[in-house]
């Protein structure tokens, strides 16, 4: 199976967090069988989060030792720049040959990559946000997160 990480579940495999073993029970991101790979711009978003939160040694460490196991996907693919373009106007319902259904949807421009990145892979996105979910079944694999209630 081929699985691209969400920032937010990176975030949690360095919290080591309750929903990082759910992702574990889940779906088994890492056995060898599978391949999980990560956007270039969640790379970015880590980083960024880092400086901004301060990050000690021992989480920079953590992240790197992380992303070390990731594959990353760079963004520079004309393929991945025309699913960006594709996504973005069916997300405003403006993709004459497939209609959202719903009133537009405004994505952030770094969900964009990420979406466009994993659904050129075939990769199933693993996220905790509902910013995907109306991809859910027509560009994109997307399996949302969540903690049972």
């Amino acid at each position: 199976m081929i699985y691209q990480f969400d920032t937010n579940i990176v975030i949690h495999y360095l919290r080591e967090s309750p929903l990082m073993r759910r992702v574990d029970e889940q779906f088994n991101p890492f056995d060898p069988s599978n391949e999980i790979w990560l956007c270039i711009v969640s790379i970015g978003e880590l980083k960024s989060i880092a400086i901004q939160a301060k990050w000690g040694a021992k989480r920079l460490k953590q992240l790197e030792s992380l992303l070390d196991v990731l594959h990353p996907v760079d963004i520079w693919a004309e393929e991945i720049l025309d699913r960006y373009a594709e996504i973005d106007a069916f997300s405003q319902n403006k993709l004459a040959s497939q209609p959202l259904g719903l009133s537009s949807r405004n994505m952030g421009k770094n969900d964009l990559w990420i979406a466009a990145t994993a659904s050129i892979l075939g990769a199933t996105l693993l996220t905790t946000d509902a910013d995907f979910d109306h991809l859910k079944g027509t560009l994109l694999n997307v399996e949302k997160v969540t903690l049972p209630a």
